[in-house]
């Protein structure tokens, strides 16, 4: 029997959860709904966004599991911006897992991701609820983009890089107030759980059953003689590097098991001045102090539509050639195009089917989402 809906959005009310429902009511999408705590900020959203008037509101709380399961029985997916998801997601993964329903989520928070996947993803693919962590700038655009340029290493080679470089080289726009949220929580937990560093200092953390070869740290800024520029830590390579790791394990390895993957941010400048921009980057911390957006609040549409993003994958071939992929966002990476990404995300959740189980975006969807998002959400991919 079908269900009610094909989408709830749950945490509309919030700053991304208000841009990925104003999305969806641009597009035309049908058979969706919003869903929060309040009917009444629901309401007002609603009508703010210039969603119909009869687009149905549920009321669901990370607080009352009952609520939660309701929501999951009614809709084929869920996409939840309510983070951090180590403290209001749990409940939610667990009934959509026992109502088979597919979900999406932003999640950056790879200690909470390991303990969803070892309690849930063996029940996920009994019940065919399709998890899918990971759904926005972290990391769509890293975990496509590996895969795109490993596809052209096959094609033009036979054989996958075995060393890719994912680099950014351009951003403009921060990340969101979840998403510092997010790191926040995790570095309490870890300092409640010292064993909980030890895995988020685990490229491998996400692959349970399988650790493969050393993998570059990341952690100290470095002259990288293949782009000839000096190179800084980036503060998302520790999930986006996990998360590439487990859509290889969930791929058969389609990238070999030696594979070898690290990210950095580019510092322009060569020579001295790109060393000392690289160390005093490397020594940012967007944790500290009040500055920056609080989870709620976001840069306004003018400073969101004039952001973007550049990033390359290079890969080194055994026989010392280098194939580069790169890709392109025509937003902000934590707000504007994260909406985009997660929105398209979950329609394509609802329209396709699937096996159950824990999911990336890349092991899940491949080709057939870098597609979509490069004809609806302002995305580019590059290879050769």
């Amino acid at each position: 029997m079908a269900r009610e809906f094909d989408l709830i959005v749950y945490g509309a009310t919030g700053f991304t959860g208000r841009l990925v429902a104003e999305y969806l009511a641009q597009a035309g999408v049908e058979r969706w709904a919003m869903a929060g705590r309040s009917a009444d900020k629901l309401a007002a959203v609603r009508d703010a966004i210039g969603a119909p008037a009869d687009l149905p509101l549920v009321i669901a709380d990370a607080d009352d599991p009952a609520s939660l399961r309701a929501l999951a029985e009614r809709t084929e997916v869920v996409l939840t911006t309510v983070g951090p998801y180590q403290l209001y997601g749990s409940a939610l993964v667990a009934a959509c897992v026992a109502a088979g329903t597919a979900y999406a989520d932003l999640c950056g928070e790879p200690g909470w991701m390991r303990a969803m996947i070892d309690a849930h993803d063996a029940e996920a693919k009994r019940t065919g609820a399709r998890i899918v962590f990971s759904c926005g700038f972290d990391s769509i655009p890293f975990d496509l983009g590996v895969l795109t340029l490993q596809e052209c290493a096959i094609a033009k080679h036979g054989h996958p890089a075995p060393r890719v470089k994912g680099r950014v080289r351009a951003m403009q726009g921060g990340f969101s107030g979840g998403t510092a949220a997010s790191l926040r929580a995790t570095l309490a937990a870890a300092a409640r759980d010292p064993g909980l560093l030890a895995r988020l200092a685990d490229p491998f953390a996400l692959t349970p059953g399988f650790s493969g070869p050393h993998q570059p740290s990341g952690l100290i800024p470095q002259f990288d003689t293949h782009l000839n520029a000096w190179t800084a830590p980036f503060i998302m390579a520790p999930i986006n590097t996990k998360n590439v790791h487990r859509t290889n394990l969930l791929i058969g390895h389609r990238y070999g098991a030696d594979f070898v993957y690290d990210e950095m941010v580019v510092v322009p400048g060569l020579g001295d001045l790109g060393r000392v921009a690289a160390e005093a980057l490397a020594k940012v911390n967007p944790l500290k102090g009040d500055k920056g957006p609080k989870p709620g609040e976001g840069p306004s549409k003018e400073e969101r539509e004039s952001g973007h993003y550049d990033l390359l994958f290079a890969g080194l071939m055994p026989d010392g050639t280098r194939m580069d992929a790169v890709v392109t966002g025509d937003r902000d990476p934590g707000y504007g195009s994260t909406s985009k990404m997660i929105a398209e995300t979950a329609r394509l959740l609802a329209e396709i089917e699937g096996d159950g189980g824990v999911w990336t975006p890349g092991a899940l969807f491949g080709a057939a989402l870098r597609d979509r998002l490069q004809a609806r959400a302002g995305l580019s991919f590059t290879a050769g």
